[in-house]
């Protein structure tokens, strides 16, 4: 009898472990399997939340096929521990294993509420903006001047979460100085600018920041990456250019930023500067005169006086030879590239085409033609805005 029980509780305890592997294959299966989310989410993980609530809300969400199993996972892989806060943009399908390292790897939340810096030329924007998980897209929730308008109250509010992030888009062709009064205005950055950097110095680009970084370090970041687009820019320049040192073709790419914003036609300007320099010529381009008038700390917000064209700066190419003595913006990669490779053509002159565009020349003649055309397209757009009003 003894002997038979025995047996009986062995034959049960073997059966009981075999269900117990096969429980434990099977959850380690669904840990790793696709999971049941159909839509992607935006998922938010408070400062203090336990992984225990995490698994609640993505049951909510439709994304855990068993919470259990997801909670027991993330303690068999010693993570449960390290769960980080933000907001986490979940894909459709995505695994409990694939959840799990996602919540806890930490780094920049990949979803939720955004603000944007847009340092442009002539303002400097701040953009309220949320990712839409669904298409994946960015809604824009507010916007106002950051140097003049007060912050409405959908700014504040995002400002008092902790996982919101903020971005730091400067457009090409803005100056030092502008670049530095947009920091100041950015109450989360912290400390003092003593010194505005060079002129052309600050890289164009995206840079994102977090409350409590120092404005220096910013400004030295863009600095940075400046100094070696510059680098590589002269370390790859063509051949025979009129240029005699990395600062002189930064230079050239600041006054061809500002001449145009047209792609197709940066190579095509840095042709007519280069053929200018080569030929004794002066530059003669508005740009100059105008920073010479500025000194890039303010917008000058009118057009030019013939005075002004005349008048001896530093910077003005219409009664100066050659290049001007610092650069009159940040440029960006194009201008850079296009200063190193500008086109080959027998261009001396451009004007506006109407178009957003420029004409260019070879011959004054033909110069004078394109000139008359511009008139002309200036005096039809003053006559129809006269009729408008």
């Amino acid at each position: 009898m003894w002997r038979s029980l025995a047996s009986n509780m062995i034959t049960i305890l073997a059966v009981a472990l075999f269900l117990l592997a096969g429980m434990i294959l099977w959850g380690k299966k669904q840990y790793v399997a696709e999971g049941p989310l159909e839509a992607a989410i935006c998922l938010r993980v408070e400062r203090g939340a336990s992984m225990a609530r995490v698994s609640r809300d993505l049951e909510k969400a439709g994304a855990l096929s068993s919470a259990a199993i997801f909670r027991v996972g993330a303690d068999y892989t010693d993570k449960a521990g390290h769960l980080k806060a933000g907001s986490f943009l979940v894909q459709p399908g995505a695994s409990m294993a694939g959840i799990v390292d996602q919540v806890t790897r930490g780094g920049a939340s990949s979803c939720g509420t955004e603000v944007v810096f847009r340092v442009g030329v002539t303002r400097t924007l701040a953009q309220v903006r949320e990712l839409e998980p669904a298409t994946n897209a960015f809604v824009k929730k507010a916007e106002f001047n950051l140097t003049q308008d007060e912050a409405p109250g959908e700014y504040t509010r995002v400002r008092a979460d902790r996982d919101t992030r903020y971005r730091i888009a400067m457009a090409e062709g803005v100056t030092s100085w502008q670049v530095v009064e947009a920091l100041k205005a950015m109450d989360m950055l912290e400390g003092e600018v003593a010194d505005i950097p060079a002129e052309g110095m600050l890289a164009p680009d995206s840079y994102e920041i977090g409350p409590g970084m120092k404005r220096v370090d910013i400004l030295a970041r863009m600095q940075e990456k400046q100094a070696l687009l510059i680098a590589a820019a002269w370390e790859g320049r063509q051949d025979g250019l009129p240029l005699d040192s990395p600062e002189e073709l930064l230079t050239l790419a600041s006054i061809i930023e500002k001449e145009t914003g047209v792609s197709r036609e940066r190579d095509q300007v840095a042709s007519v500067f280069v053929n200018r320099l080569n030929r004794g010529m002066r530059l003669q381009t508005d740009p100059t005169v105008i920073y010479g008038i500025t000194e890039g700390k303010r917008i000058l917000g009118r057009g030019l006086k013939r005075s002004e064209l005349r008048k001896v700066t530093r910077w003005n190419t219409y009664v100066i030879q050659g290049l001007p003595i610092t650069p009159i913006a940040n440029p960006g990669v194009a201008s850079l590239e296009a200063a190193a490779h500008p086109d080959e053509t027998d261009f001396v002159f451009f004007v506006a085409d109407g178009t957003g565009g420029h004409a260019f020349a070879s011959t004054l003649q033909e110069h004078n033609r394109n000139v008359a055309a511009w008139r002309k397209i200036e005096a039809e757009k003053a006559e129809k805005a006269g009729a408008d009003n």
